[in-house]
């Protein structure tokens, strides 16, 4: 079915209607850009956290020596690279959506315009037609009076015997112009009456039928084209879904390369001294001749104490004088 045929009076219609494709389209076009916009935000605020909490210099070097902080550094790459996705997917929407179906969309409303300008042109020139014709009618209406007219005062003149035989040939005369004036009009007037109507016939089968059909297939292309954007907005994500769904394997895959047990041996032979713990801290006897030792331990053993924790134990002037004592009362 085509519109030249079944909506051949409906031009109002098919002037709507197209607008409104037309519209549509316009309105997808700034609903993927918006949808683009977003991506391109998501990607950005991705890439900026994932540099916020990437490691730097040598103290997070060392730290990256343990699984479960180098996987966390394997998880930034990774969203690293999930946010590269998201910014292939912004720059193909935008060149295999909206740039096409912008320019294309302003080629469809020039196309539009062109054909509804030209309807406009076929209807002033079929009014046009029809005013001349309806000026040639009237004078042929008008020649045609005149000449009843002249012909019935000529047939008046002509009954009443008073008047002369000149008189009357003279009315007769004019009566015969004024009547073949008007069958000239007349024929003119059919003639033109002849004209318009091959014009009007080529008007409605023929000329408004061809430019209405190339309004419907200028609309069912703009639908082509919406329809095949419509698949374009789902292809594009699909299509980096593989390398999206390589990116969420890395980020688990950093999860279970994680080794509690290697991570405390690794910190063990990182940090082990290798120096004995402190021996016990032995009874000063002050009533047997012991002097109170001036180190701090004394009064605050831990306090004393605190800085020894890993390193070697050292026998203090105290504990010296106390085995010399006890080896005196062997």
């Amino acid at each position: 079915m085509d519109w030249g045929t079944n909506l051949w009076d409906q031009n109002d219609v098919i002037d709507k209607h197209t607008q409104a494709g037309l519209d549509l389209l316009e309105r997808y076009i700034k609903f993927v850009k918006e949808r683009t916009e977003i991506e391109q935000n998501y990607a950005k605020q991705l890439r900026n956290m994932t540099k916020k909490y990437s490691k730097r210099g040598s103290k997070e070097e060392q730290e990256c020596k343990f699984s479960n902080h180098a996987s966390f550094q394997e998880i930034l790459n990774e969203l690293g690279d999930y946010a590269g996705q998201r910014e292939l997917i912004a720059e193909n929407m935008t060149a295999n959506i909206s740039d096409k179906l912008t320019k294309y969309l302003q080629d469809l409303k020039q196309e539009r315009k062109t054909h509804l300008s030209d309807v406009k042109k076929a209807q002033q020139n079929l009014e046009s037609s029809f005013k001349h014709l309806e000026s040639i009618k009237k004078r042929f209406a008008k020649e045609w009076a005149e000449a009843d007219k002249a012909t019935q005062q000529a047939d008046k003149l002509e009954s009443d015997n008073n008047n002369s035989k000149i008189d009357v040939d003279k009315a007769k005369n004019h009566a015969l112009a004024r009547m073949r004036t008007a069958e000239e009009c007349r024929n003119s007037y059919a003639a033109e009456l002849q004209k318009y109507n091959k014009e009007q016939n080529h008007f409605y089968y023929t000329e408004i039928p061809q430019i209405f059909n190339k309004l419907q297939d200028m609309d069912e292309r703009r639908i082509r084209q919406l329809a095949e954007g419509y698949c374009q907005f789902s292809h594009i994500e699909k299509n980096v879904l593989p390398i999206i769904s390589k990116c969420l394997e890395g980020i688990a895959a950093a999860g279970t390369k994680i080794d509690e047990k290697k991570d405390s041996k690794l910190l063990i032979e990182q940090y082990k001294s290798g120096f004995e713990r402190p021996a016990h801290v032995e009874f000063e006897d002050y009533s047997q001749g012991v002097k109170p030792s001036n180190s701090e331990s004394g009064l605050n053993p831990l306090k004393g104490r605190k800085h020894k924790i890993f390193k070697k134990h050292k026998i203090t002037h105290a504990e010296k004088h106390m085995v010399l004592f006890m080896f005196s009362m062997i």
